[in-house]
Protein backbone atom coordinates (compact mmCIF):
# COMPACT_ATOMS: atom_id res chain seq x y z
CA UNK A 1 0.00 0.00 0.00
CA UNK A 2 1.27 3.47 -0.90
CA UNK A 3 1.75 6.33 1.55
CA UNK A 4 -1.31 8.58 1.79
CA UNK A 5 -1.00 11.83 -0.14
CA UNK A 6 -2.35 15.35 0.12
CA UNK A 7 -4.24 16.64 -2.88
CA UNK A 8 -7.99 17.01 -2.64
CA UNK A 9 -11.01 15.70 -0.80
CA UNK A 10 -11.95 13.53 -3.79
CA UNK A 11 -8.50 11.97 -3.82
CA UNK A 12 -8.84 11.15 -0.14
CA UNK A 13 -12.21 9.51 -0.78
CA UNK A 14 -10.75 7.41 -3.61
CA UNK A 15 -7.96 6.10 -1.40
CA UNK A 16 -10.30 4.90 1.35
CA UNK A 17 -11.45 2.14 -0.98
CA UNK A 18 -7.94 0.65 -1.24
CA UNK A 19 -8.32 -1.03 2.15
CA UNK A 20 -11.36 -2.97 0.91
CA UNK A 21 -9.60 -3.92 -2.33
CA UNK A 22 -6.67 -5.20 -0.29
CA UNK A 23 -9.08 -7.32 1.74
CA UNK A 24 -10.51 -9.21 -1.23
CA UNK A 25 -7.03 -9.55 -2.74
CA UNK A 26 -6.01 -11.35 0.46
CA UNK A 27 -9.30 -13.22 1.05
CA UNK A 28 -10.73 -13.99 -2.41
CA UNK A 29 -12.66 -17.16 -1.62
CA UNK A 30 -14.18 -15.71 1.55
CA UNK A 31 -15.40 -12.68 -0.38
CA UNK A 32 -16.80 -14.79 -3.22
CA UNK A 33 -18.63 -16.99 -0.70
CA UNK A 34 -20.24 -13.87 0.74
CA UNK A 35 -21.28 -12.70 -2.74
CA UNK A 36 -22.72 -16.17 -3.43
CA UNK A 37 -24.91 -16.04 -0.30
CA UNK A 38 -26.05 -12.48 -1.13
CA UNK A 39 -27.13 -13.53 -4.62
CA UNK A 40 -28.99 -16.63 -3.43
CA UNK A 41 -30.87 -14.70 -0.74
CA UNK A 42 -32.05 -12.15 -3.30
CA UNK A 43 -32.75 -14.84 -5.88
CA UNK A 44 -35.20 -16.50 -3.48
CA UNK A 45 -37.45 -13.46 -3.91
CA UNK A 46 -37.77 -13.91 -7.68
CA UNK A 47 -39.80 -15.98 -10.12
CA UNK A 48 -36.56 -17.41 -11.46
CA UNK A 49 -35.64 -18.46 -7.92
CA UNK A 50 -39.00 -20.17 -7.45
CA UNK A 51 -38.60 -22.08 -10.73
CA UNK A 52 -35.10 -23.23 -9.78
CA UNK A 53 -35.75 -24.11 -6.11
CA UNK A 54 -33.50 -21.46 -4.58
CA UNK A 55 -34.98 -22.28 -1.16
CA UNK A 56 -33.16 -25.62 -1.40
CA UNK A 57 -29.76 -24.15 -2.35
CA UNK A 58 -27.37 -24.42 0.60
CA UNK A 59 -24.11 -24.97 -1.27
CA UNK A 60 -22.31 -24.45 -4.55
CA UNK A 61 -23.10 -28.06 -5.43
CA UNK A 62 -26.83 -27.37 -5.01
CA UNK A 63 -26.44 -24.24 -7.12
CA UNK A 64 -24.92 -26.12 -10.06
CA UNK A 65 -27.53 -28.88 -9.86
CA UNK A 66 -30.51 -26.52 -9.80
CA UNK A 67 -29.40 -23.98 -12.40
CA UNK A 68 -28.00 -24.86 -15.83
CA UNK A 69 -25.39 -22.72 -17.55
CA UNK A 70 -27.15 -20.44 -20.04
CA UNK A 71 -26.41 -18.33 -23.10
CA UNK A 72 -28.20 -15.03 -23.79
CA UNK A 73 -30.64 -16.77 -26.11
CA UNK A 74 -31.55 -19.19 -23.34
CA UNK A 75 -31.87 -16.35 -20.81
CA UNK A 76 -33.89 -14.17 -23.18
CA UNK A 77 -37.41 -15.42 -22.27
CA UNK A 78 -36.84 -14.13 -18.73
CA UNK A 79 -35.35 -10.85 -19.97
CA UNK A 80 -38.33 -10.41 -22.29
CA UNK A 81 -40.68 -10.61 -19.31
CA UNK A 82 -38.76 -7.88 -17.49
CA UNK A 83 -38.95 -5.71 -20.63
CA UNK A 84 -42.74 -6.09 -20.56
CA UNK A 85 -42.81 -4.58 -17.09
CA UNK A 86 -43.06 -7.72 -14.94
CA UNK A 87 -41.53 -7.44 -11.47
CA UNK A 88 -39.32 -9.89 -9.58
CA UNK A 89 -38.48 -11.96 -12.65
CA UNK A 90 -34.71 -12.32 -12.35
CA UNK A 91 -33.99 -9.89 -9.49
CA UNK A 92 -36.27 -8.34 -6.86
CA UNK A 93 -38.15 -5.29 -8.12
CA UNK A 94 -38.74 -3.81 -11.55
CA UNK A 95 -35.95 -3.32 -14.08
CA UNK A 96 -35.93 0.23 -15.47
CA UNK A 97 -32.80 0.15 -17.65
CA UNK A 98 -31.37 -2.19 -20.27
CA UNK A 99 -27.91 -1.90 -21.77
CA UNK A 100 -27.79 -2.62 -25.50
CA UNK A 101 -24.84 -4.54 -26.87
CA UNK A 102 -23.94 -6.45 -30.03
CA UNK A 103 -26.65 -8.60 -31.59
CA UNK A 104 -27.47 -12.26 -31.14
CA UNK A 105 -29.08 -15.00 -33.19
CA UNK A 106 -32.58 -13.84 -32.24
CA UNK A 107 -32.23 -10.05 -32.40
CA UNK A 108 -30.08 -7.22 -33.67
CA UNK A 109 -29.11 -6.26 -30.11
CA UNK A 110 -28.79 -7.89 -26.73
CA UNK A 111 -30.64 -6.21 -23.88
CA UNK A 112 -28.89 -6.66 -20.55
CA UNK A 113 -30.87 -5.76 -17.40
CA UNK A 114 -29.32 -3.00 -15.28
CA UNK A 115 -30.79 -3.04 -11.76
CA UNK A 116 -30.24 -0.40 -9.08
CA UNK A 117 -27.91 -2.85 -7.34
CA UNK A 118 -25.81 -3.58 -10.41
CA UNK A 119 -25.66 0.12 -11.32
CA UNK A 120 -24.39 1.26 -7.93
CA UNK A 121 -22.60 -1.77 -6.51
CA UNK A 122 -20.97 -2.90 -9.75
CA UNK A 123 -20.69 -0.37 -12.58
CA UNK A 124 -20.34 2.80 -10.50
CA UNK A 125 -18.15 1.02 -7.97
CA UNK A 126 -15.87 -0.16 -10.78
CA UNK A 127 -15.49 3.36 -12.12
CA UNK A 128 -14.62 4.71 -8.68
CA UNK A 129 -12.17 1.86 -8.14
CA UNK A 130 -10.30 2.76 -11.32
CA UNK A 131 -9.76 6.20 -9.82
CA UNK A 132 -8.87 4.74 -6.43
CA UNK A 133 -6.22 2.43 -7.87
CA UNK A 134 -4.84 5.21 -10.03
CA UNK A 135 -4.54 7.55 -7.04
CA UNK A 136 -2.85 4.77 -5.08
CA UNK A 137 -0.29 4.19 -7.83
CA UNK A 138 0.24 7.90 -8.58
CA UNK A 139 -0.07 9.75 -5.25
CA UNK A 140 1.00 13.09 -6.75
CA UNK A 141 -1.83 13.14 -9.31
CA UNK A 142 -3.44 16.49 -10.08
CA UNK A 143 -6.26 14.86 -12.01
CA UNK A 144 -9.05 16.22 -9.81
CA UNK A 145 -7.92 19.79 -10.37
CA UNK A 146 -9.45 19.61 -13.87
CA UNK A 147 -12.28 17.90 -15.71
CA UNK A 148 -12.84 14.46 -17.15
CA UNK A 149 -14.09 13.85 -20.68
CA UNK A 150 -16.09 10.70 -21.36
CA UNK A 151 -17.23 9.44 -24.74
CA UNK A 152 -20.65 7.90 -24.46
CA UNK A 153 -23.39 6.45 -26.60
CA UNK A 154 -27.08 7.30 -26.63
CA UNK A 155 -30.29 6.15 -24.97
CA UNK A 156 -34.03 6.10 -25.64
CA UNK A 157 -37.08 5.61 -23.44
CA UNK A 158 -39.84 3.05 -23.92
CA UNK A 159 -43.03 4.77 -22.82
CA UNK A 160 -45.20 1.64 -22.90
CA UNK A 161 -43.22 -0.32 -20.36
CA UNK A 162 -41.43 2.61 -18.67
CA UNK A 163 -37.82 1.61 -19.13
CA UNK A 164 -34.77 3.02 -20.88
CA UNK A 165 -32.63 1.28 -23.49
CA UNK A 166 -29.18 2.55 -24.26
CA UNK A 167 -25.48 2.06 -24.64
CA UNK A 168 -24.03 1.21 -21.22
CA UNK A 169 -21.91 4.37 -21.20
CA UNK A 170 -25.02 6.50 -21.83
CA UNK A 171 -26.93 4.85 -18.97
CA UNK A 172 -24.01 5.40 -16.61
CA UNK A 173 -23.54 9.04 -17.58
CA UNK A 174 -27.26 9.74 -17.28
CA UNK A 175 -27.26 8.38 -13.72
CA UNK A 176 -23.95 9.74 -12.45
CA UNK A 177 -24.02 11.29 -8.96
CA UNK A 178 -23.64 15.07 -8.75
CA UNK A 179 -19.95 15.04 -7.81
CA UNK A 180 -19.07 13.24 -11.05
CA UNK A 181 -21.02 15.70 -13.22
CA UNK A 182 -19.24 18.59 -11.51
CA UNK A 183 -15.96 17.28 -12.89
CA UNK A 184 -17.11 16.20 -16.36
CA UNK A 185 -17.29 17.65 -19.86
CA UNK A 186 -19.30 17.97 -22.15
CA UNK A 187 -22.76 18.70 -20.76
CA UNK A 188 -25.29 15.90 -20.37
CA UNK A 189 -27.40 16.89 -23.37
CA UNK A 190 -24.39 16.77 -25.69
CA UNK A 191 -22.89 13.53 -24.49
CA UNK A 192 -26.22 11.69 -24.92
CA UNK A 193 -26.94 12.92 -28.46
CA UNK A 194 -27.75 10.17 -30.99
CA UNK A 195 -26.26 11.92 -34.03
CA UNK A 196 -22.59 10.95 -33.71
CA UNK A 197 -21.20 13.61 -36.05
CA UNK A 198 -23.11 16.46 -34.41
CA UNK A 199 -22.16 15.10 -31.01
CA UNK A 200 -18.48 15.18 -31.91
CA UNK A 201 -18.69 18.79 -33.06
CA UNK A 202 -20.44 19.94 -29.88
CA UNK A 203 -18.05 17.94 -27.70
CA UNK A 204 -15.09 19.57 -29.41
CA UNK A 205 -16.50 23.07 -28.97
CA UNK A 206 -16.99 22.54 -25.25
CA UNK A 207 -13.80 20.57 -24.63
CA UNK A 208 -11.52 23.03 -26.45
CA UNK A 209 -12.04 25.54 -23.66
CA UNK A 210 -11.86 23.09 -20.76
CA UNK A 211 -9.01 22.00 -18.53
CA UNK A 212 -9.30 18.29 -19.29
CA UNK A 213 -7.01 16.13 -17.14
CA UNK A 214 -8.48 12.68 -17.82
CA UNK A 215 -10.40 11.01 -20.64
CA UNK A 216 -12.47 7.82 -20.80
CA UNK A 217 -13.70 5.77 -23.72
CA UNK A 218 -13.07 3.08 -26.32
CA UNK A 219 -9.66 3.77 -27.99
CA UNK A 220 -10.89 3.78 -31.59
CA UNK A 221 -13.60 6.37 -30.89
CA UNK A 222 -11.27 8.52 -28.80
CA UNK A 223 -8.92 8.73 -31.78
CA UNK A 224 -11.81 9.96 -33.92
CA UNK A 225 -12.40 12.73 -31.36
CA UNK A 226 -8.67 13.60 -31.35
CA UNK A 227 -8.69 14.05 -35.13
CA UNK A 228 -11.72 16.35 -34.89
CA UNK A 229 -10.09 18.35 -32.04
CA UNK A 230 -6.92 18.87 -34.08
CA UNK A 231 -8.91 19.94 -37.15
CA UNK A 232 -10.94 22.48 -35.19
CA UNK A 233 -8.09 23.92 -33.13
CA UNK A 234 -5.18 23.83 -35.54
CA UNK A 235 -3.04 22.41 -32.73
CA UNK A 236 -0.15 20.05 -33.46
CA UNK A 237 -1.16 17.61 -30.76
CA UNK A 238 -3.67 17.11 -27.95
CA UNK A 239 -1.32 18.44 -25.26
CA UNK A 240 -1.45 21.86 -26.89
CA UNK A 241 -5.20 21.78 -26.20
CA UNK A 242 -5.13 20.01 -22.83
CA UNK A 243 -1.67 20.61 -21.30
CA UNK A 244 -2.67 18.99 -17.99
CA UNK A 245 -3.95 15.74 -19.50
CA UNK A 246 -2.48 12.82 -17.55
CA UNK A 247 -4.79 9.77 -17.79
CA UNK A 248 -6.73 7.76 -20.36
CA UNK A 249 -9.09 5.16 -18.88
CA UNK A 250 -10.01 2.67 -21.57
CA UNK A 251 -11.57 -0.72 -22.24
CA UNK A 252 -13.60 -2.66 -24.74
CA UNK A 253 -10.71 -3.60 -27.04
CA UNK A 254 -7.04 -4.49 -26.71
CA UNK A 255 -5.10 -1.24 -26.41
CA UNK A 256 -1.87 -2.56 -27.94
CA UNK A 257 -2.63 -1.80 -31.61
CA UNK A 258 -3.57 1.79 -30.70
CA UNK A 259 -0.72 2.84 -28.40
CA UNK A 260 1.44 4.28 -31.19
CA UNK A 261 -1.34 6.59 -32.33
CA UNK A 262 -2.03 7.79 -28.79
CA UNK A 263 1.64 8.52 -28.23
CA UNK A 264 1.68 10.64 -31.39
CA UNK A 265 -1.37 12.61 -30.29
CA UNK A 266 -0.15 12.84 -26.67
CA UNK A 267 3.67 13.09 -26.81
CA UNK A 268 4.37 12.97 -23.09
CA UNK A 269 6.16 10.46 -20.85
CA UNK A 270 3.90 11.64 -18.03
CA UNK A 271 0.75 10.37 -19.77
CA UNK A 272 -0.73 7.29 -18.10
CA UNK A 273 -3.07 4.59 -19.45
CA UNK A 274 -5.40 2.54 -17.26
CA UNK A 275 -7.46 -0.39 -18.51
CA UNK A 276 -10.78 -1.57 -17.15
CA UNK A 277 -12.73 -4.68 -18.11
CA UNK A 278 -16.28 -3.34 -18.18
CA UNK A 279 -19.15 -4.87 -20.14
CA UNK A 280 -22.91 -4.43 -20.22
CA UNK A 281 -23.16 -7.51 -17.99
CA UNK A 282 -20.82 -6.16 -15.32
CA UNK A 283 -17.50 -4.64 -14.34
CA UNK A 284 -14.98 -7.45 -13.98
CA UNK A 285 -11.37 -6.29 -13.85
CA UNK A 286 -9.03 -3.32 -13.42
CA UNK A 287 -5.34 -2.84 -14.13
CA UNK A 288 -4.03 -2.40 -10.58
CA UNK A 289 -0.25 -2.32 -11.14
CA UNK A 290 1.80 0.47 -12.73
CA UNK A 291 4.11 -1.86 -14.62
CA UNK A 292 1.73 -4.63 -15.68
CA UNK A 293 -1.27 -4.75 -18.00
CA UNK A 294 -2.83 -7.69 -16.13
CA UNK A 295 -6.28 -7.02 -14.68
CA UNK A 296 -7.19 -7.59 -11.05
CA UNK A 297 -10.41 -9.62 -10.90
CA UNK A 298 -12.84 -7.51 -8.85
CA UNK A 299 -14.52 -9.83 -6.38
CA UNK A 300 -16.93 -7.68 -4.33
CA UNK A 301 -19.20 -6.20 -7.00
CA UNK A 302 -22.11 -8.59 -6.56
CA UNK A 303 -20.75 -10.98 -9.22
CA UNK A 304 -20.14 -14.66 -8.56
CA UNK A 305 -17.62 -16.09 -11.01
CA UNK A 306 -17.41 -19.53 -12.60
CA UNK A 307 -15.18 -20.82 -15.39
CA UNK A 308 -15.37 -23.46 -18.12
CA UNK A 309 -12.10 -24.58 -19.77
CA UNK A 310 -12.27 -23.51 -23.42
CA UNK A 311 -11.05 -26.92 -24.58
CA UNK A 312 -13.99 -28.60 -22.82
CA UNK A 313 -16.48 -25.96 -23.98
CA UNK A 314 -15.44 -26.53 -27.59
CA UNK A 315 -16.22 -30.22 -27.08
CA UNK A 316 -19.71 -29.44 -25.84
CA UNK A 317 -18.90 -29.68 -22.12
CA UNK A 318 -20.69 -27.08 -19.96
CA UNK A 319 -19.37 -28.04 -16.53
CA UNK A 320 -18.14 -24.93 -14.74
CA UNK A 321 -15.80 -24.56 -11.76
CA UNK A 322 -15.56 -21.90 -9.02
CA UNK A 323 -12.69 -19.44 -8.69
CA UNK A 324 -10.84 -21.59 -6.17
CA UNK A 325 -10.29 -24.36 -8.75
CA UNK A 326 -8.81 -22.40 -11.67
CA UNK A 327 -5.26 -22.89 -12.96
CA UNK A 328 -2.67 -20.54 -14.38
CA UNK A 329 -2.52 -19.87 -18.13
CA UNK A 330 -5.46 -22.07 -19.11
CA UNK A 331 -8.07 -20.35 -21.30
CA UNK A 332 -11.52 -20.24 -19.71
CA UNK A 333 -15.04 -19.27 -20.73
CA UNK A 334 -16.33 -16.70 -18.24
CA UNK A 335 -19.63 -17.59 -16.50
CA UNK A 336 -21.29 -15.07 -14.18
CA UNK A 337 -24.20 -14.74 -11.77
CA UNK A 338 -24.92 -11.11 -10.92
CA UNK A 339 -26.98 -8.57 -9.00
CA UNK A 340 -28.36 -7.62 -12.40
CA UNK A 341 -30.30 -10.90 -12.47
CA UNK A 342 -28.04 -12.97 -14.72
CA UNK A 343 -27.73 -16.55 -13.47
CA UNK A 344 -24.86 -18.79 -14.60
CA UNK A 345 -24.66 -16.71 -17.75
CA UNK A 346 -22.04 -17.24 -20.45
CA UNK A 347 -20.88 -13.72 -21.25
CA UNK A 348 -18.98 -14.81 -24.38
CA UNK A 349 -15.50 -13.70 -23.31
CA UNK A 350 -12.49 -15.94 -22.88
CA UNK A 351 -9.87 -15.16 -20.24
CA UNK A 352 -6.77 -16.70 -18.75
CA UNK A 353 -5.27 -16.25 -15.29
CA UNK A 354 -1.83 -14.71 -15.06
CA UNK A 355 -1.78 -14.80 -11.24
CA UNK A 356 -3.66 -16.74 -8.57
CA UNK A 357 -2.49 -14.65 -5.61
CA UNK A 358 -4.13 -12.27 -6.14
CA UNK A 359 -6.37 -13.34 -9.02
CA UNK A 360 -5.35 -11.44 -12.14
CA UNK A 361 -6.51 -12.09 -15.68
CA UNK A 362 -6.08 -11.20 -19.32
CA UNK A 363 -8.96 -11.14 -21.79
CA UNK A 364 -7.90 -13.27 -24.75
CA UNK A 365 -10.96 -13.24 -27.02
CA UNK A 366 -14.60 -14.05 -27.56
CA UNK A 367 -16.24 -17.44 -27.87
CA UNK A 368 -17.51 -16.40 -31.32
CA UNK A 369 -14.35 -14.51 -32.35
CA UNK A 370 -11.77 -17.01 -33.59
CA UNK A 371 -10.51 -18.74 -36.73
CA UNK A 372 -10.46 -22.51 -36.84
CA UNK A 373 -11.00 -23.70 -40.41
CA UNK A 374 -8.32 -26.41 -40.40
CA UNK A 375 -7.54 -26.71 -36.69
CA UNK A 376 -5.34 -23.59 -36.44
CA UNK A 377 -7.18 -22.44 -33.26
CA UNK A 378 -6.37 -18.77 -33.82
CA UNK A 379 -7.74 -16.45 -31.10
CA UNK A 380 -7.85 -12.69 -30.77
CA UNK A 381 -5.00 -12.59 -28.27
CA UNK A 382 -2.71 -14.10 -30.93
CA UNK A 383 -3.60 -11.57 -33.62
CA UNK A 384 -3.42 -8.61 -31.24
CA UNK A 385 0.12 -9.54 -30.21
CA UNK A 386 1.20 -10.03 -33.83
CA UNK A 387 -0.35 -6.77 -35.02
CA UNK A 388 1.11 -4.76 -32.14
CA UNK A 389 4.66 -6.08 -32.55
CA UNK A 390 4.68 -5.88 -36.34
CA UNK A 391 3.33 -2.33 -36.25
CA UNK A 392 6.36 -1.34 -34.20
CA UNK A 393 8.75 -3.11 -36.58
CA UNK A 394 7.24 -1.50 -39.68
CA UNK A 395 6.60 1.90 -38.03
CA UNK A 396 2.94 1.85 -38.99
CA UNK A 397 -0.31 2.05 -37.04
CA UNK A 398 -3.65 0.32 -37.53
CA UNK A 399 -7.08 1.84 -37.03
CA UNK A 400 -8.99 -1.43 -37.35
CA UNK A 401 -8.88 -4.90 -38.84
CA UNK A 402 -10.89 -8.06 -39.34
CA UNK A 403 -9.75 -11.49 -40.51
CA UNK A 404 -11.62 -14.51 -41.79
CA UNK A 405 -10.84 -17.93 -43.24
CA UNK A 406 -11.90 -19.15 -46.69
CA UNK A 407 -11.53 -22.43 -48.54
CA UNK A 408 -10.07 -22.37 -52.03
CA UNK A 409 -11.11 -24.68 -54.84
CA UNK A 410 -8.49 -27.29 -54.01
CA UNK A 411 -9.66 -27.48 -50.40
CA UNK A 412 -6.75 -25.51 -48.99
CA UNK A 413 -7.69 -22.76 -46.53
CA UNK A 414 -6.40 -19.19 -46.40
CA UNK A 415 -6.81 -16.35 -43.95
CA UNK A 416 -7.81 -13.03 -45.45
CA UNK A 417 -7.38 -9.77 -43.57
CA UNK A 418 -9.01 -6.40 -44.17
CA UNK A 419 -6.85 -3.75 -42.52
CA UNK A 420 -7.45 -0.03 -42.21
CA UNK A 421 -4.16 1.75 -41.52
CA UNK A 422 -3.73 5.10 -39.85
CA UNK A 423 -0.11 5.11 -41.04
CA UNK A 424 0.69 2.56 -43.73
CA UNK A 425 3.86 0.43 -43.72
CA UNK A 426 6.39 0.88 -46.50
CA UNK A 427 5.57 -2.63 -47.70
CA UNK A 428 2.18 -4.12 -46.89
CA UNK A 429 3.37 -7.46 -48.24
CA UNK A 430 6.33 -7.55 -45.85
CA UNK A 431 4.11 -6.41 -42.98
CA UNK A 432 1.78 -9.34 -43.58
CA UNK A 433 4.70 -11.76 -43.89
CA UNK A 434 5.88 -10.66 -40.45
CA UNK A 435 2.39 -10.99 -38.99
CA UNK A 436 2.28 -14.55 -40.33
CA UNK A 437 5.74 -15.24 -38.91
CA UNK A 438 4.76 -13.93 -35.48
CA UNK A 439 1.56 -15.97 -35.42
CA UNK A 440 3.60 -19.08 -36.17
CA UNK A 441 5.88 -18.26 -33.23
CA UNK A 442 3.12 -17.83 -30.67
CA UNK A 443 0.56 -20.42 -31.82
CA UNK A 444 1.81 -23.96 -32.41
CA UNK A 445 -1.49 -25.09 -33.99
CA UNK A 446 -1.32 -22.26 -36.50
CA UNK A 447 2.33 -23.08 -37.22
CA UNK A 448 1.55 -26.74 -37.80
CA UNK A 449 -1.22 -25.94 -40.27
CA UNK A 450 0.94 -23.38 -42.07
CA UNK A 451 3.87 -25.82 -42.39
CA UNK A 452 4.52 -26.40 -46.06
CA UNK A 453 1.30 -24.62 -47.01
CA UNK A 454 -0.46 -27.97 -47.18
CA UNK A 455 -3.51 -26.97 -45.11
CA UNK A 456 -3.22 -23.22 -44.73
CA UNK A 457 -1.72 -20.81 -47.25
CA UNK A 458 0.04 -17.56 -46.27
CA UNK A 459 -2.47 -14.87 -45.26
CA UNK A 460 -3.61 -12.24 -47.75
CA UNK A 461 -4.06 -8.55 -46.94
CA UNK A 462 -6.78 -6.26 -48.31
CA UNK A 463 -6.26 -2.60 -47.44
CA UNK A 464 -9.36 -0.52 -46.74
CA UNK A 465 -9.39 3.24 -47.06
CA UNK A 466 -9.82 5.29 -43.89
CA UNK A 467 -13.31 5.33 -42.47
CA UNK A 468 -14.40 2.00 -43.95
CA UNK A 469 -14.93 0.27 -40.60
CA UNK A 470 -16.78 3.30 -39.26
CA UNK A 471 -19.04 3.11 -42.30
CA UNK A 472 -19.91 -0.51 -41.51
CA UNK A 473 -20.70 0.49 -37.93
CA UNK A 474 -22.85 3.38 -39.17
CA UNK A 475 -24.73 1.13 -41.59
CA UNK A 476 -25.48 -1.29 -38.75
CA UNK A 477 -26.52 1.35 -36.20
CA UNK A 478 -23.41 0.84 -34.07
CA UNK A 479 -21.59 4.13 -34.52
CA UNK A 480 -20.09 5.54 -31.33
CA UNK A 481 -20.27 4.32 -27.75
CA UNK A 482 -18.82 0.92 -26.96
CA UNK A 483 -19.47 -0.74 -30.30
CA UNK A 484 -16.56 -2.19 -32.28
CA UNK A 485 -15.98 -4.54 -35.19
CA UNK A 486 -15.05 -8.13 -34.26
CA UNK A 487 -11.40 -8.90 -34.96
CA UNK A 488 -11.89 -12.49 -36.12
CA UNK A 489 -14.92 -13.69 -38.09
CA UNK A 490 -15.09 -17.45 -38.42
CA UNK A 491 -18.45 -17.22 -40.22
CA UNK A 492 -17.14 -14.63 -42.76
CA UNK A 493 -20.46 -12.73 -42.65
CA UNK A 494 -19.19 -9.44 -41.23
CA UNK A 495 -15.96 -9.74 -43.23
CA UNK A 496 -17.96 -10.09 -46.44
CA UNK A 497 -20.18 -7.11 -45.57
CA UNK A 498 -17.11 -4.93 -45.05
CA UNK A 499 -15.47 -6.28 -48.18
CA UNK A 500 -18.50 -5.26 -50.25
CA UNK A 501 -17.92 -1.67 -49.22
CA UNK A 502 -15.42 0.27 -51.35
CA UNK A 503 -11.83 -0.84 -50.69
CA UNK A 504 -8.44 -0.20 -52.23
CA UNK A 505 -5.88 -2.92 -52.78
Amino acid sequence: MKIPFKNSFLSWMMRKRIYQIDFFRDNPNQVQDKVFQYLIENGKLTNFGAEHNFLEIDSYSDFTKNIPVRTYEQMFPYIEKTRKGERDVLWPGKVKMFAKSSGTTNDRSKYIPITEESLKSCHFKGGKDMLSLYCNNFPSTRMFNGKGLMLGGSKESNANFQFTDGDLSALLIDNFPFWVNMHRVPDLETVLMKDWDKKLDKMCNQALNSNVTNITGVPSWMLVLFHRMIEKSGAKNILEIWPNLELFMHGGVNFGPYINQFERFIPSEKMNYLEGYNASEGFFGIQDQKDSKDLLLMLDYGIFYEFIPLSEYNNGEMKAMPLADVKLNEVYILVISTNGGLWRYIIGDTIRFTSLNPYRIKVVGRTKSFLNSVGEELIVENTEIAVEECSLIHKCSISDYIATSIFLEDGVAQHKWIIEFEIEPNSKKEFMKDVDKKLREINSDYDAKRSGGVCLLPPEIIVAEKGRFAEWLRNNGRLGGQYKVPRLDNSSKIFTDILKLKTTY
